[in-house]
């Protein structure tokens, strides 16, 4: 297959037929969703949709050094290669990166690296005199919609009409403020939502991202784009093509989903700071944390939303559960933890009916009732294991971190053992941790 094949069947051309022709040059758009859904991957699908077309994009990264970024787009590219078969690999490879400049700036720092509207039309100014590139892209990554004010906006609006491009931006949103499915463009770029032409709002679903129009310029009815997209690669979701997970990421494209208590899942959140994992940690009013990195506490509206008999608890687990508060709202909260994640990893021990010992092993339950992969370090057998959902038994592995959105939590009792197997997990799936 060729490039223009491949531009052809891209799932952006069954957006821009849901969405009147796309974003369209002299517009403003809005990639919306949650820390560690698919914003970054969806922003260089765009970008290698208009590089295979020998268009011209400049990548503005304001959380992530620019290593990071090429990270991204290689990983995404070979992903391409693989499924496609693409041809004229070289050749293209070549024009991406003839036609790519990735520049990374503080969002609200001090200094040269600050980034501005007037720094931007700067830099774009000795682009296009010294370097003969003009950008027909220009894509904002972690653009800071809560601390952004109407004239900024104003000013990037105006800067795609001057120069007829088109301007992405990403915007982090919170369960809190979008609930399940939102039906209208939610917080934080509601208030500014008339400076802006079309907003997209990627929406986790079982083991993918849906991909929902919010708004489409001044259309007063929103179609649906039906559209599917594996959540690392954001590659459309086709029965017809193998899907391989996609490989060399940067360690800070990982989210853990943890609950942030003493012994495992602090350790899991030590490492993850460490190897410069993003961390996001679901806890409750009352209840003792170590990790406050990430730390996220549930409100009771959210804690319902995981709610489950401990009738129901107690026959699945084979023990008892009394009818404690605070028991319900750890289960509660190892919901959140399990819901959006890829897969689980548990510290602890695997009892003789097959279940894992303490409330964490809930999160073992849910992964297992949720057809996820889940694996277990067994601190007494100083192993790891991983269920089989096939021979529904557990099998003896050695597993690495697969997905981008991953859970880590496990007992309070961590071994010296224990704490080795994590360390080693992140060693395995990410290589040496960076020099700090």
């Amino acid at each position: 297959m060729f490039r223009t094949q491949i531009n052809e069947q891209s799932p952006l051309r069954i957006l821009e037929a849901s969405c009147h022709g796309g974003l369209g040059n002299g517009n403003l758009g809005v990639v919306m969703a949650r820390a560690g859904i698919g914003k970054t991957a969806f922003l260089v699908h765009v970008a290698l949709d208009h590089l295979l077309r020998d268009h011209k994009v400049l990548h503005v990264s304001l959380d992530m050094p620019v290593d990071h970024v090429r990270s991204w787009y290689d990983a995404v590219f070979q992903d391409l290669v693989q499924v496609t078969h693409l041809e004229d690999v070289a050749s293209t490879a070549d024009m991406i990166n003839r036609n790519r400049i990735i520049q990374a700036y503080s969002l609200h720092g001090h200094g040269a690296y600050a980034f501005s509207v007037q720094r931007l039309e700067a830099q774009l100014s000795l682009l296009r005199q010294h370097a003969g590139f003009s950008p027909q892209v220009i894509l904002l990554d972690a653009f800071d919609w809560t601390r952004t004010t109407r004239q900024e906006v104003r000013a990037l609006r105006e800067l795609a009409r001057r120069g007829e491009l088109e301007v992405w931006t990403t915007a982090l949103t919170h369960r809190r403020e979008t609930g399940r499915h939102p039906e209208r463009v939610p917080a934080p770029v509601d208030r500014l939502v008339d400076e802006v032409s079309l907003v997209i709002y990627l929406e986790p679903v079982d083991h993918h991202v849906a991909v929902r129009l919010l708004k489409d310029h001044d259309n007063p009815e929103v179609s649906d784009t039906h559209l599917m997209l594996h959540s690392d690669t954001m590659r459309l979701v086709d029965g017809r093509a193998p899907y391989r997970p996609v490989g060399d990421l940067p360690p800070d494209a990982y989210v853990l989903l943890s609950g942030g208590a003493p012994g495992a899942e602090e350790a899991f959140g030590a490492c993850a700071e460490r190897w410069g994992l993003q961390e996001e940690n679901y806890s409750f009013e009352g209840h003792q944390v170590a990790r406050t990195r990430g730390l996220r506490l549930l409100s009771e509206e959210e804690l319902r939303e995981g709610d489950v008999s401990l009738a129901y608890v107690a026959a699945t687990m084979h023990r008892t559960y009394h009818q404690n508060p605070s028991i319900r709202r750890v289960l509660q909260s190892i919901w959140h933890q399990v819901q959006s994640a890829g897969e689980v990893f548990i510290v602890g021990t695997i009892e003789r009916d097959d279940t894992v010992r303490g409330g964490t092993g809930w999160a073992a339950e849910l992964a297992r009732h949720q057809q996820k992969p889940v694996h277990v370090y067994d601190q007494e057998r100083r192993a790891w294991f991983t269920w089989n959902h096939g021979a529904r038994a557990w099998q003896s592995s050695r597993p690495t971190i697969e997905q981008r959105r991953f859970a880590g939590t496990g007992t309070r009792m961590l071994s010296d053992d224990g704490r080795a197997a994590i360390v080693d997990l992140f060693q395995r799936s990410f290589g040496p941790p960076p020099r700090r």
